[in-house]
């Protein structure tokens, strides 16, 4: 820990910010559910009094409306935090994480479920952010430096140990330890695969389809994806567009939103089919655990992706444990934060499924690109048929954005989980009051 480090310190306040961005404008980020979203960030800050200034920043991801509602979520937690030693803090970060989920009062809410879980997610991932500042390494080096017992240490096992035990957990951690060094020097020389959505939103015309799958395929990419699930015959002929751009060799996923039926899912990916999509993603209620069992035994070879809007580890657990799955898709900011999505990484790689996150959200790639590279250093130990998502827009709001060359995210060397916005970023965007929104509504009103 470096030496300028108090071991004094306080959390002296949690500030929640309702930061949104106006994306509907230009319908970047629209999908058969979500045809106008404006990004939205649910954005906490943990204000400390160490003279080193460290502070932890992170976020919850809304489409909009309803942003005020996950703030309030979050500013509910703040008895729990305001006050704490950072040093004991960071020093028990499954502790931590365990107490905020325990709650008995605001377990009713969920429990582990909803907005009061994302709202943990989002102080758990500060906290994870305050410890990367403090120890000076980006949150995926300091977890990848960490033993299999202090990993395992992170991890809430209750509902999962019909699945896997601590001990199951160890053996996995202890495997994949050989190779830890030789892993972390190829991420900083090569990085880790990343596939793009920026082509696909629904609201886009096939001409700023084809454009954008050309770029893609420029820039390295090997995988794009298509949201669907609007309209059969223009999906069809959209994947015609998309398939005939980039060729047979790169991968097309296709994403529904979780807009479809069990068997309207079945039928429509039988459409879709002779375009040789990758995988169908939330084809419908990411709770339906058969449902998604029964999709997947009707479409493959096509296979099924899920995980965005999964509550939590349980979830995931039984969504293994059925054989509904092919691809696992964590949400840095959607289940408990870190700690949790520790977890998932650790099912899945007891379950032998790749893990390929969604990050299209703004601030998810940034956070969601640390759990990715720990997961290939010290849980998995391979990016085979791995690959993070990737969307380009709304980076340029971040300290430490993420950086993608050659079709892979390069591996982040700035101290924290790159959550934390610029000052004027926070200020313009903030709603309803910023001068971004201000502006919005005077041009509404002259119009």
């Amino acid at each position: 820990m470096p030496s300028s480090v108090s071991q004094s310190a306080h959390i002296v306040a949690m500030d929640v910010l309702d930061v949104r961005f106006p994306t509907s404008q230009d319908l970047d980020g629209s999908d058969a559910m979500n045809p106008e979203p404006d990004y939205s960030a649910a954005y906490v800050i943990l204000r400390t009094d160490d003279p080193a200034g460290h502070e932890g920043h992170a976020l919850a991801f809304t489409t909009g409306r309803g942003n005020d509602v996950q703030a309030a979520a979050i500013a509910a937690l703040a008895p729990y935090v305001v006050g704490l030693s950072v040093a004991e803090l960071c020093a028990d970060l499954g502790g931590f994480a365990r107490t905020l989920a325990h709650d008995p009062q605001l377990r009713w809410l969920g429990p582990e479920k909803g907005a009061i879980h994302m709202a943990t997610g989002a102080v758990v991932n500060a906290a994870w952010d305050l410890a990367g500042k403090r120890a000076g390494k980006p949150v995926w080096r300091l977890l990848s430096e960490m033993s299999p017992e202090e990993i395992v240490a992170q991890v809430d096992f209750r509902w999962l140990s019909d699945a896997l035990t601590p001990q199951e957990a160890l053996d996995l951690l202890r495997r994949a330890e050989p190779g830890r060094a030789e892993r972390i020097a190829q991420l900083l020389e090569r990085g880790y695969p990343a596939y793009t959505t920026t082509p696909g939103w629904l609201g886009y015309s096939d001409e700023k389809l084809a454009r954008l799958a050309r770029e893609a395929v420029a820039e390295g990419f090997t995988q794009i994806k298509l949201k669907v699930g609007a309209s059969v015959e223009d999906d069809v002929r959209r994947m015609g567009v998309a398939r005939e751009t980039v060729g047979p060799d790169v991968r097309i996923a296709v994403d529904a939103n979780q807009r479809w039926d069990v068997q309207a899912a079945i039928d429509w990916m039988h459409e879709l089919a002779p375009f040789d999509p990758y995988w169908i993603e939330e084809p419908t209620s990411p709770d339906d655990i058969l449902g998604h069992a029964a999709v997947r035994r009707a479409v493959t070879p096509i296979k099924v992706a899920t995980g965005e809007h999964v509550a939590n580890r349980v979830v995931f657990k039984q969504l293994m444990q059925a054989g509904a799955v092919d691809i696992v898709q964590i949400d840095s900011a959607r289940v408990g934060g870190v700690n949790e999505n520790i977890a998932i990484l650790l099912l899945a790689a007891k379950f032998g499924l790749p893990v390929c996150p969604h990050a299209g959200g703004v601030g998810l790639c940034e956070m969601v690109q640390h759990l990715s590279m720990f997961d290939y250093v010290a849980v998995s130990g391979t990016v085979q048929d791995r690959v993070i998502e990737f969307v380009d827009h709304l980076h340029e709001h971040f300290l430490d954005p993420v950086r993608v060359t050659g079709g892979h995210y390069l591996a982040p060397t700035t101290p924290g989980i790159s959550a934390q916005m610029y000052p004027d970023s926070l200020k313009d965007y903030t709603f309803p009051d910023g001068p971004v929104w201000n502006n919005l509504a005077a041009r509404a009103v002259q119009a």
